[in-house]
């Protein structure tokens, strides 16, 4: 086969019309033009993606080469594809593209560290799918683009559609990557995530050879240039939390840690909406406007205005905006060296305390463990949370092996001296169903006091089950809410549950059999 560039580039020259990186109002005007989307009353383009609300994580493959055979952490999470299928595929989506009368393609940047940045480039049958990749990925200025050379090509066609018992996949949707060829292949799904996310992987697997730590987090920074990260899953607060009015945005979703400090993979923010209000989340609610694309809400045809309280379509709805759509977001999207690092999981058993501080070989043990709930529609056949172990907090998106991250986040802990927190987002009280989800007001007092040291003179006590260290009093939160067994009304029902959830911490880190004792030594008692 042909280098994918060079075909791709015939394709494109062959193509009647192909948009080059257009501007968004124009990208707006082609998306309502052709119906594909309308806009809503604040001015953002509404659109809806089908029977694929979220991820497919069933339908993503990596092929197995010469480049991916001896690195990728081959599994359910990472599966393989041969280069065989991966040609006839491409060849399929090739074809499927000559078909196409118009294209659209942005030429821009995952990474906003210019020494580690990849240029990348997009091609999209869709205008509302090329405004998304403009707005979430970095743009570049007119001069880049006078020498842009794609490093990385990512195809989405939604309707070229797979035929399993042909193309070798599980469905009619296909999310395929080749590290050795630099190509992505995205079709039979409209939702616009995957190209995102499909990136996000091609970092994790590039940086890692060269010293960086890519991470699932957010990060923001205060006056005094301190940094703090967030990490977690979908749904845990990332995006909420790192939108601080008291702090710089540096980023929503996805970073890498270098030798001089952090920076952000991308230009935009793809923020939950479900049960957006005003009040709750003004950064993320005043972001809603012209150049905004929204996901899967449910917009009234008539008024245009959005219903963010409902979940006609998907609990996954969304919004994808440029990053200074946040007031003092920072540019470039860099910072210094981490002072703070935050876990987040979104806890359905009401067992985790809303806050605990970790040593170092907690915070290694609780990285690699990724603990938290899936949340109904951030992946599909999700409808309500369900208890994960997703490893160093972004599983799905890791190719390597999960101690390559985890050796690297405890190297630069230690060399920068960060303090690490682990964060319960989720519910208190009691398990989903019968306790109350944390209060956003408490988990936002509760980093802040972190961040801002308040805690540093407060007194600790060690949780008898976890072995975390839980503060006794929080400025801003009642004190009971604290201790996550204070809050259950029958305390025996706690402790089988918090044992419950310990076993299945334990269970789940037998997979890591070549960590040190250190480490393991940092596990929950399963027995008190």
């Amino acid at each position: 086969m042909k280098t994918a560039t060079a075909d791709l580039q015939t394709i494109l020259d062959n193509t009647a019309t192909v948009h080059y990186n257009l501007s968004v109002p124009m990208l707006v005007e082609e998306a309502v033009k052709s119906g594909d989307a309308i806009l809503s009353s604040t001015g953002a383009l509404s659109v809806t993606t089908g029977k694929y609300t979220g991820r497919s994580p069933k339908d993503k493959f990596i092929v197995r080469d010469a480049l991916s055979e001896n690195t990728v952490a081959w599994g359910p999470v990472n599966q393989e594809f041969s280069p065989e299928k991966f040609d006839a595929l491409y060849n399929k989506v090739t074809e499927y593209l000559k078909t196409k009368q118009e294209l659209f393609v942005f030429d821009g940047f995952a990474g906003a560290d210019l020494q580690y940045r990849l240029p990348i480039r997009v091609i999209n049958e869709y205008a509302w799918q090329n405004m998304f990749v403009h707005q979430l990925f970095i743009r570049p200025t007119e001069d880049e683009l006078k020498t842009h050379a794609p490093q990385f090509t990512v195809i989405a066609v939604p309707n070229c559609v797979a035929d399993p018992a042909v193309d070798g996949t599980n469905s009619e949707a296909f999310i395929v990557v080749s590290f050795e060829k630099r190509v992505v292949l995205i079709g039979g799904t409209h939702y616009a995530g995957e190209m995102k996310k499909s990136i996000f992987s091609v970092m994790n697997f590039l940086l890692p050879a060269q010293g960086v730590m890519p991470m699932h987090c957010s990060a923001n920074i205060g006056a005094a240039g301190d940094v703090a990260l967030f990490f977690g899953l979908s749904g845990t607060g990332k995006t909420t939390l790192s939108a601080d009015p008291n702090r710089r945005l540096i980023g929503d979703d996805e970073h890498g840690w270098t030798d001089n400090g952090v920076f952000n993979f991308e230009g935009g923010c793809y923020a939950k909406t479900i049960k957006l209000s005003q009040t709750g989340e003004p950064e993320i609610w005043n972001a809603i406007k012209f150049g905004t694309v929204l996901e899967n809400v449910v917009v009234d045809q008539e008024t245009g205005v959005a219903d963010y309280d409902s979940a006609a379509l998907t609990e996954n709805t969304r919004a994808a905006y440029p990053l200074d759509y946040i007031p003092g977001a920072v540019f470039p999207s860099i910072g210094g060296h981490p002072n703070v690092i935050v876990f987040l999981t979104a806890d359905a058993t009401g067992t985790l305390p809303p806050i605990a501080q970790l040593t170092k070989e907690q915070a290694m043990y609780y990285f690699l463990s990724g603990y938290t709930s899936k949340l109904a529609g951030t992946e599909r056949g999700v409808t309500e949370p369900e208890a994960t172990f997703s490893t160093c907090f972004g599983a799905p998106f890791l190719p390597l092996q999960p101690t390559v991250y985890a050796e690297l986040l405890g190297q630069k802990i230690e060399k920068h001296d960060a303090k690490v927190y682990l964060v319960n987002t989720g519910w208190t009280g009691g398990a989903y169903g019968t306790g109350s989800r944390m209060k956003l007001a408490y988990t936002r007092a509760m980093v802040t006091a972190v961040i801002e040291k308040q805690l540093d003179s407060v007194e600790w006590v060690k949780d008898p089950i976890f072995g975390l260290s839980i503060p006794t009093q929080v400025p801003n939160v009642p004190a009971h809410v604290l201790n996550p067994r204070n809050t259950w009304e029958d305390k025996g029902a706690y402790d089988q549950a918090a044992l419950a959830l310990a076993g299945r911490f334990v269970k789940n880190f037998e997979k890591f059999g070549s960590v040190s004792d250190d480490i393991k030594s940092a596990a929950p008692k399963t027995a008190l």
